[in-house]
């Protein structure tokens, strides 16, 4: 199953104007329950610095749909948004300028390798450690770059069935990861070893949200992967099976799941 080809048609269509552009980011929200735990930590990360001036680091930005909710939430907040994908970079860019959002910036960039030391009080790294086989090399980047006292978040699947692998020798999901989850003690010792000198790290995606990824991501993106056609029934399916949805997810983040499909890291400098 390859999630960017999906990308590149949903794109085509709620890139035409900004206000679609914001309907998109809207519907990510809602759909993606790593959207849901992400906003939790960073709401409460954000109390009591809004009216601050921040430095902010979006790593692996993709959509940008991060850098648009967190300069939602301050005017003040200075974003650095960095991907690999140059016209991807060039399509926010052209977005947030639209907007008038000229404290965010994206630009193109090696997340293993970008640094800008002592710049940062938050780095954002979400559905991207997964995808990048030089991990401890990304971490060293953002441990440098942030000031001290800074925050790093990630999510990112875990062992326990990250990428819908459940045994061994089965294939990911999702293609594009070069590794099916992390484990949650391994990812803790390479922050630590790597700049970082506290970590929390917890399990997301427990039962609610395993049964609510099938439901509202996993079966419609198959189904969109066999025909085109299914984009049209994609606003009934989800009419149906949104509000079922939408409760797991809820619970997912309101519970402490003793294991679970993904993982919420956060490290400080």
């Amino acid at each position: 199953m390859q999630y960017d080809p999906v990308k590149r048609r949903l794109g085509v269509v709620f890139d035409r104007t900004p206000f679609l552009r914001r309907v998109f980011y809207a519907l990510l929200d809602l759909l993606l329950l790593r959207a849901w735990h992400v906003h939790r930590d960073l709401r409460r990360w954000a109390r009591g610095k809004r009216g601050r001036e921040l430095s902010i680091y979006d790593a692996g930005a993709g959509f940008g749909q991060y850098s648009y909710w967190l300069s939602g939430l301050s005017p003040k907040w200075s974003i650095t948004a960095i991907d690999v994908k140059e016209e991807q970079v060039a399509d926010c860019n052209r977005f947030f300028q639209r907007i008038r959002r000229p404290q965010v910036r994206f630009a193109v960039g090696d997340v293993t390798r970008f640094q800008q030391p002592d710049t940062f009080e938050l780095v954002v790294c979400v559905d991207v450690m997964e995808h990048i086989l030089e991990d401890e090399a990304a971490l060293r980047c953002y441990s440098t770059s942030l000031r001290p006292g800074g925050m790093l978040i990630i999510s990112t699947p875990s062992d326990q069935g990250g990428s819908d692998v459940h045994g061994e020798g089965e294939g990911s999901f999702i293609e594009e990861h070069v590794r099916d989850g992390y484990n949650i003690d391994d990812i803790r010792a390479k922050c630590l070893r790597n700049g970082f000198s506290k970590v929390d790290a917890r399990y997301s995606y427990g039962t609610p949200g395993r049964i609510s990824w099938r439901l509202s991501m996993k079966w419609p993106l198959l189904l969109l992967n066999t025909s085109a056609l299914f984009y049209l029934l994609l606003p009934f399916y989800y009419l149906v099976a949104y509000p079922i949805a939408f409760v797991l997810n809820v619970l997912d983040v309101r519970m402490q799941h003793p294991t679970g499909t993904g993982l919420i890291v956060k490290a400080w400098k």
